[in-house]
């Protein structure tokens, strides 16, 4: 839509992970080489972190280019929600095996023949676990056991477990410490700074034809607002870019100004910071505090008011008795 007013050859800022987009970093740099080095050097397990929206995916997309066509089969898991057998399932489709009907033993028996016969042939095969973070003990536990077909010169089956920080808490475990044991190479994306958040953007639009031009399109002024805004985490800088353009184009504007900015942080709400549960817990338990405190104040204000009328209603019955005659019943 924005393409021809900018004079762009494609759109700058999409969210589908694309490796011609990749913004090499020192992290992203030292990620991919440790990716690529577990992989090659059959190392077994390789652990790749990081935040959401930092670039994971884009970064295992990355090492799948470099690996292609070099004799690497691959299983890519992109769903964790799975019980252990219909991941095992799963996986041995993925690499082009007969799955259906299969029960566990097959799956293993069929699976650990795939990879010996592979080894043999000095091949290497790789399974990514992205999403990682949500994989359950038992499935993960399973990934583990898979390791244990080895050669005594390296791993039949390579394996990166992607996923946000959480998994590395899951690896903490106790349940898990034998599966944290075998790791042998961890790497960990971080958001962007302020200069890399420059460079990152500048950089696509550069690579989708703004050249020279860039700079002009967003200067730097705004460029830290999206800075600010996106906390560096190039997903959302993704986001309020491209929306960003195309008010820059609805209101006919050669430049993004800070102003725009700010209005795709409030229409998307990403000045909107969600609290964390454990905060919004000790809140509710804050304020049904403070109400079992009122409550009990108004009782006992209440029981201060009873007592002091108390006795005078005493009183009645008493001085109704004493104006009866001695002799007379009391009916």
């Amino acid at each position: 839509m924005y393409k021809t007013f900018f004079k762009l050859r494609r759109n700058p800022f999409e969210l589908t992970p694309d490796p011609s987009f990749l913004f090499p970093t020192r992290r992203h740099n030292e990620a991919l080489a440790a990716l690529y080095y577990g992989v090659r050097r059959r190392k077994g397990f390789v652990v790749l972190t990081g935040e959401v929206g930092t670039g994971k995916t884009l970064l295992v997309r990355c090492l799948l280019q470099l690996l292609k066509g070099s004799n690497v089969a691959f299983a890519y898991s992109f769903n964790s929600r799975l019980s252990p057998l219909e991941f095992l399932q799963y996986v041995t489709g993925d690499f082009g095996l007969p799955a259906a009907g299969k029960n566990k033993s097959e799956l293993l028996l069929q699976l650990g023949s795939f990879l010996v016969g592979r080894y043999q042939q000095k091949l290497t095969t790789v399974l990514v676990a992205d999403e990682a973070h949500h994989l359950s003990e038992e499935v993960l536990e399973e990934i583990r056991l898979l390791t244990n077909l080895e050669a005594p010169q390296g791993k039949l089956l390579q394996i990166l477990l992607v996923g946000q920080p959480e998994l590395d808490e899951k690896l903490d475990s106790t349940e898990l410490r034998q599966l944290k044991q075998r790791i042998e190479l961890r790497a960990q994306l971080l958001p962007l700074d302020l200069e890399e958040t420059r460079g990152y953007i500048l950089r696509r639009l550069q690579l989708s034809g703004a050249e020279s031009q860039a700079n002009v399109l967003f200067p730097y002024e705004t460029i830290a607002i999206v800075y600010r805004i996106s906390r560096g985490i190039p997903r959302l800088i993704n986001t309020i870019c491209e929306n960003a353009l195309v008010s820059a184009y609805a209101e006919q504007l050669q430049s993004v100004p800070p102003e725009i900015i700010q209005e795709v942080a409030s229409d998307f709400r990403l000045n909107v910071v969600a609290k964390p549960r454990a905060e919004e817990a000790s809140g509710k338990d804050r304020k049904d505090e403070t109400e079992l405190w009122h409550a009990v104040k108004t009782l006992v204000e209440l029981h201060n008011q009873l007592q002091s009328v108390r006795p005078s209603q005493e009183q009645l019955p008493l001085q109704a008795f004493s104006d009866i005659r001695k002799h007379e019943p009391i009916v």
